[in-house]
């Protein structure tokens, strides 16, 4: 079997004319109909073995890619027909394989033949943008011929063959701002000096056409939308030449007094701003910073105002550009200025004192009433409004210092003692008299400084102790003082014995010179049979002036010791005087007896002259009702009068003395004592009368247990528990075992005449203790 061709070609008849036509496969199909071809059978190639003789006895056979779907065969001539339509760009190339067999017995003829089947390319494929549609941007003011971006354009057509897929660019629209190369599809800029504060966005439409741009060739658009950057080619510009603004004179450092703005038709960073203040009265004053964008510029406070001093300020303030471009420097200046009037508006403000804080320092000895300090304030406002002055009774509770309303003298109203409290620190007050609201306060540290006013004394009591084994000379007690006074050159004590016990044949002291002092035996041979306790008056001084001293007493008790000086026993019973006693020891109790016996005359002769009478008959009228007040006496549950009338008629006032009281029932039984004088119970007249009267009550209430005694005649202005007679009311007499005795009242004198016959007994002509 022989094949005509191994490769053949398709080769759809009239090709050339198909090309001029520029017609598709598809319309090829078309074609052969119009001639009369049948429609999807078009040969192809013709397949003819040497063996065949043309009798049908031999049979072809197709096999490979397409074959039976894409291409069939004449099994009896071998032709070969394409039964589809065929596109390049879906498949390229077939490769197909024939064989002549024996169609009686199916048995090849000759070997098995391969072949290729191309597809001829014809333009049937526009050219298309995949990525369109397109977003590019370019500076604004770029020169013509700036690149702005590159489009391509594909085309699924073969480019090997014949100019299907050759691809020319055009601009459809857009011009004349831009222009796209025809070959190379760059979009480049064709208009110089485009503003994007005039027009910022650009829509242009590119065309691709295939066949080299020659008619008939087919064409694919796409958009292109181009935008102009920003770039620094306006200088900023303030929309106010003056501006006005106020800010009370209350208003603290960092308050914002209001905003500017210099105004940039650029955008971004290139309209980013940076505002100065570069002269004016006010650049001390206030300062200016820009806000986090960048755009508009605070004015603050930079320094406390006050409307008083200066009421309005002028600012000239300078805004400029922050990023520059110096290819642009020549379209400036970058900056503009403008002028900022500030207006302080009036405040009414509390008092100002002269000064925050005072430091006033005062000695512990100065008088009541001395002036520590005049504070002064005043209302800062033209006003001028009084000021009156206070102190802060949470500073000062315990009301050591007293300030004067109108003139601001700090003085004292109490002793000051720095040893109580070293500091005082009080707060001080200023209010205006036309508003109390408006208060200021200062701070006034008073420091108390030290004055030599406390005598030095021992460290604590001490008690020492000597061996009975102990030697003369021997070191018994190291003794040491302390004094509340602190002098700025340091403590410095004196020691020695007190002028009674200069002489003292058992002990002797001596100073150290360091503020200590030592307690020496002089004599050896100590018992506790002789004596078991010795007292030593120390006497103690300081060194400051004025110089203050002080008298310590040290108990020194004999001691048993052991060999090593350890105590062993101490004998603290009480002293019993041997029958020979020494003439300082008689002497030292006879002094002790006579200053107990002046205390007791002492006390006895001021409650004789703190008594009042208890009656005068020349200056009082006792013939009207006596009333009881609830005050003293029985109680305050008595409050019944006596009627003068009935003392006058005593038969008829008397009763029973079995009978009890209903009023109320004592607490305690009266324990005073019956006056052994007669009772006049009837006869007589006067004062006779009166006093028979009050006996008989008072021996009824005495017997009575159920009835507190009632002293019915008597005043209590000078007694009780106030009083050196102390109370004469025997309510608390139940709680001593003792008897009472009311012997001393005669020597109170006449006023206490009445009380002492009632309760004393008859006085003698014995002659007094002292």
């Amino acid at each position: 079997m022989s094949s005509k061709t191994c490769c053949c070609t398709i080769c759809l008849l009239l090709s050339s004319l198909a090309d001029w036509a520029q017609i598709e496969h598809e319309k090829v199909d078309l074609f052969f109909l119009y001639f009369g071809i049948i429609p999807y059978k078009h040969l192809c190639e013709q397949l003819h073995s040497d063996m065949d003789k043309g009798d049908g006895s031999i049979k072809y056979i197709l096999t490979g890619e397409g074959a039976g779907t894409t291409f069939t065969i004449d099994d009896s001539t071998g032709d070969i027909h394409a039964i589809q339509r065929l596109d390049r760009e879906v498949k390229a190339q077939y490769i197909l394989r024939a064989q002549a067999r024996n169609r009686l017995t199916d048995r090849p003829l000759e070997p098995e033949s391969e072949f290729i089947v191309k597809i001829q390319d014809i333009n049937d494929n526009e050219p298309r943008f995949l990525d369109g549609p397109y977003q590019a941007s370019v500076p604004e003011m770029s020169k013509i011929g700036t690149s702005v971006i590159q489009l391509t354009a594909t085309d699924a057509d073969d480019p090997t063959y014949g100019n299907s897929a050759r691809v020319v660019y055009s601009i459809l629209e857009g011009q004349p701002y831009f222009s796209v190369d025809a070959k190379t599809g760059v979009v480049r800029v064709s208009l110089a000096d485009m503003d994007r504060e005039t027009r910022e966005n650009y829509t242009v439409v590119i065309q691709a056409k295939d066949m080299g741009g020659q008619l008939g060739g087919l064409a694919g658009t796409t958009t292109v939308n181009i935008t102009l950057s920003d770039i620094n080619d306006n200088p900023p510009m303030f929309d106010q030449r003056l501006y006005q603004m106020s800010v009370p004179e209350s208003a603290p450092v960092g308050s914002v007094v209001g905003r500017i703005w210099a105004k940039d038709r650029d955008i971004g960073v290139n309209a980013e701003m940076k505002y100065s203040i570069i002269d004016g009265d006010g650049r001390d004053t206030f300062d200016i910073s820009t806000d986090p964008t960048n755009l508009f510029g605070i004015i603050s406070v930079k320094k406390p105002l006050d409307f008083e001093t200066k009421p309005s300020y002028t600012l000239k303030v300078e805004g400029a550009n922050i990023h520059l471009d110096p290819s642009l420097r020549h379209r400036g200046p970058f900056k503009d200025v403008t002028i900022v009037h500030v207006s302080v508006e009036d405040v009414d403000e509390p008092p100002l004192f002269d000064s925050p804080a005072y430091y006033i320092e005062l000695p512990e000895d100065a008088e009541i009433g001395t002036v520590l300090k005049t504070v002064s304030a005043r209302d800062p406002d033209a006003a001028n409004n009084t000021v009156r002055y206070s102190i802060e009774r949470s500073t000062d509770p315990e009301k050591y210092f007293y300030i004067e309303i109108t003139s601001g003298s700090l003085m004292t109203v109490r002793s000051l003692d720095r040893e109580e409290i070293g500091w005082h620190n009080i707060t001080v007050l200023a209010m205006e008299m036309n508003n109390p609201t408006q208060i200021a306060s200062a701070s006034v540290a008073v420091r108390i400084l030290d004055v030599n006013d406390n005598p030095p004394s021992l460290t604590h009591y001490l008690e020492a102790y000597v061996c009975e084994n102990a030697k003369a000379g021997q070191l018994i007690q190291t003794v040491t003082a302390v004094d509340p006074d602190e002098p700025l050159g340091g403590q410095h004590f004196y020691y020695s014995l007190a002028p009674e016990a200069a002489s003292n044949p058992n002990f002797t002291l001596r100073d150290n010179q360091d503020n200590t002092a030592w307690i020496l035996t002089r004599r050896g041979g100590w018992s506790q049979q002789d004596q078991t306790v010795f007292y030593l008056p120390i006497f103690i001084s300081d060194g400051e002036q004025p110089v203050q001293t002080s008298t310590s007493t040290l108990t020194i008790r004999v001691c048993s010791c052991d060999q090593e000086g350890n105590v062993m026993s101490c004998n603290a019973e009480a002293y019993s005087l041997p029958a020979s006693l020494s003439r300082g020891a008689l002497i030292a109790i006879l002094a002790c007896i006579f200053v107990l016996l002046v205390m007791i005359l002492l006390m006895l002769s001021l409650r004789t002259h703190r008594k009042k009478p208890y009656l005068c008959d020349e200056e009082e009228n006792v013939h009207e009702n006596i009333v009881r007040y609830d005050d003293e006496g029985g109680g305050e549950e008595d409050t019944e009068a006596f009627d003068i009338a009935a003392m006058w008629n005593p038969r008829e006032a008397h009763h029973h003395l079995g009978k009890m009281r209903q009023d109320m029932l004592p607490e305690i039984e009266s324990l005073s004592r019956y006056v052994p004088q007669a009772c006049v119970m009837g006869g007589g007249s006067g004062d006779s009368n009166v006093h028979g009267y009050v006996l008989a009550k008072l021996l009824e209430a005495d017997v009575d247990p159920c009835a507190p005694p009632y002293d019915s005649l008597q005043t209590y202005a000078y007694e009780g528990e106030g009083s050196v007679a102390e109370s004469l009311s025997s309510l608390q007499s139940g709680t001593s075992n003792t008897d009472h005795e009311y012997d001393y009242l005669n020597d109170w004198g006449p006023r206490f005449k009445k009380l002492a016959e009632m309760y004393g007994v008859l006085e003698t002509n014995s002659p007094p203790m002292w």
